[in-house]
């Protein structure tokens, strides 16, 4: 009985209620009555199983990137204090390819 979130999310209402079956925990009472979404939350919280996906940075340095980011929000903050908006411009769109840097980095 070892499944993750990601195969049990994937499965039928049938499969999932045929799991529900065997397992004898309060959180999957009456289970015949759940829907799909009740139901994978319920089995989930009698496994002990995480509700939701990790998500994983590959191909990139995350923590290079993210304190790059914490610079460029200094950068920002100092370029709003003094009004110069060419700069502030810059700044932001450098911390906008620094943040979709990352995203598309992650699986």
């Amino acid at each position: 009985m070892d499944y993750t979130f990601n195969e049990l999310k994937h499965k039928t209402v049938a499969e999932m209620r045929e799991i529900a079956s065997q397992i004898d925990n309060e959180a999957v009472k009456g289970y015949t009555q759940m829907n799909k979404d009740h139901l994978l939350e319920a089995i989930c919280k009698a496994l002990n199983i995480d509700m939701y996906v990790h998500h994983k940075v590959v191909g990139v340095n995350k923590k290079k990137i993210k304190s790059k980011i914490q610079e460029l929000k200094r950068a920002r903050d100092l370029a709003l204090a003094s009004g110069d908006h060419q700069k502030l411009a810059h700044v932001r769109s450098q911390i906008k390819s620094q943040k979709r840097k990352l995203r598309s980095a992650m699986v």
